[in-house]
């Protein structure tokens, strides 16, 4: 569906669809002044939209190689952080954040689930193990409520291990709690999604689940792409782009070509009617981590190149994972790991997981800065937030959290500094102030108490 305005100009919200296919596009020049207002990231089409993103890391950080010893825009890289060294001018390292809603406050026990559950809600969950849930509404789920009719899908859940429905996790606490940072009400959860084949048909597939199936079954059947079902429509479109733009077009088709193929993990078949993958739909999870893990990221980029959603949460586990990461010469569980009890051994194993997931990140972001999208990258116009709601897990200590944000979101926040806050700023203030900046008019979030105006450009 390509939807011009009289001067010729392609609106944003111009998609090209097949029988059960949906496919948006990239942010194009020829987009540029169109009349699809981006209304609360930052006003008319001439800008591309903020994006913002939630990552959490479970069982806390090494602490000692997260934190850099010097504050402003000259502190060292540490161990952990060295990963990003070609992003350092993107980043901040916020030092002194709290997550109180993550202490006991007379509940005892159950520091994990606690941490899981407020990261994103700054709420003191209920304790229970099944009945009466109750927690709060998260910073992604206040933002897609206020935003997320500006895209077809308002946010997307992602992580690595699947969210529980029941069952008791941590100390009396539900399972819920462990498993899930998006919280749509007080006693909504919003599940993740796991499954990068399932991830990739929510994004390119229609709103109708029959239509969808059918379109499912033709591709099996025909051994067909999702783009053979919009190759027509593509061509037309390319014809009438200018140069730049046209570059554009085959870059972002050749990148669902290459996450289709990856994804499906077939060989190539015969030669498709147009430059366009030619195996069938996705198939399932990866065995390895990593693999896993990168599968997802190639989508969750897809998903904000083509304004798809602008809000992402990615769990890398959930509460308490105490899987192993023999991929990195680390046997023994991470959860058990981070009850060090101050064993050198042990907290140098802690660190190698920590860095270990810090590399995975870089992936993703590579894939965003790759992206071209007006006068920057697509990794320019986001907001990532990565860190946990424990800082040294040996402690199960919710203050002076390791959170790290990464992008200028559109040049609007303020980029390679160590930022030192007050004791027990809340980590909601951070939250508070990327809803002001994603134009949702909200007071408060969780135990928030105002804006963080050091992350801000003045």
């Amino acid at each position: 569906m390509i939807r011009r305005d009289p001067h010729n100009r392609i609106s944003r919200r111009t998609v090209l669809r097949g029988l059960g296919t949906v496919v948006a596009l990239p942010w194009l020049e020829a987009m540029v002044g169109g009349s699809v207002s981006a209304a609360g990231f930052g006003g008319p089409t001439t800008s591309p939209p903020l994006r913002s993103a939630f990552f959490y890391v479970p069982n806390g950080m090494h602490m000692p190689d997260w934190t850099p010893s010097d504050f402003g825009s000259r502190f060292k890289l540490t161990p952990i952080i060295q990963p990003l060294e070609q992003y350092r001018s993107k980043i901040n390292v916020l030092t002194g954040l709290t997550l109180n809603g993550a202490r006991a406050l007379g509940d005892g026990p159950g520091d994990h689930a606690r941490s899981v559950a407020a990261y994103l809600t700054g709420a003191h969950p209920k304790k229970t193990g099944g009945a009466g849930i109750y927690n709060g509404p998260s910073v992604d789920q206040v933002m897609a409520h206020h935003t997320g009719s500006n895209t077809r899908l308002p946010s997307l859940e992602i992580g690595m291990e699947q969210s529980a429905s029941a069952g008791r996790c941590d100390s009396g606490y539900s399972c819920v709690y462990s498993s899930n940072i998006a919280w749509r009400t007080a006693t909504t959860p919003v599940a993740k999604e796991t499954n990068p084949a399932a991830l990739f048909d929510r994004l390119f597939g229609s709103e109708d689940d029959r239509q969808n199936r059918e379109q499912a079954a033709r591709r099996r059947k025909y051994r067909k792409s999702i783009l053979d079902f919009v190759g027509d429509q593509a061509r037309s479109l390319r014809v009438e782009l200018g140069v730049a733009d046209r570059q554009k077009l085959d870059e972002y088709l050749d990148s669902i070509r290459r996450v289709e193929k990856q994804i499906a993990g077939t060989d190539k078949l015969d030669e498709p009617e147009m430059d366009v993958p030619d195996y069938p739909r996705p198939k399932g999870v990866p065995r390895q981590y990593a693999e896993h893990m990168k599968l997802l990221f190639d989508v969750m980029a897809l998903a904000l190149e083509t304004d798809s959603t602008r809000i992402l949460t990615f769990m890398y586990a959930n509460a308490g994972s105490n899987r192993s990461y023999r991929e990195i010469g680390v046997n023994r569980g991470h959860h058990d790991l981070s009850h060090h009890g101050n064993n050198a051994e042990k907290q140098e194993q802690i660190s190698e997981i920590n860095q270990y997931h810090m590399k995975l990140f870089t992936y993703f972001l590579d894939k965003l800065e790759s992206i071209s999208e007006g006068d920057g990258s697509l990794l320019d116009n986001c907001l990532i937030v990565y860190g946990s709601g424990i800082a040294d897990g040996n402690k199960h200590a919710h203050h002076e959290l390791p959170i790290m944000t990464v992008g200028g979101g559109g040049r609007r926040f303020v980029t390679g500094q160590h930022l030192k806050f007050d004791a027990e700023t809340p980590l909601t203030n951070l939250y508070l102030t990327m809803l002001d900046q994603a134009g949702a008019p909200v007071k408060s979030i969780g135990d928030s108490t105002g804006i963080l105006d050091q992350v801000l450009r003045g």
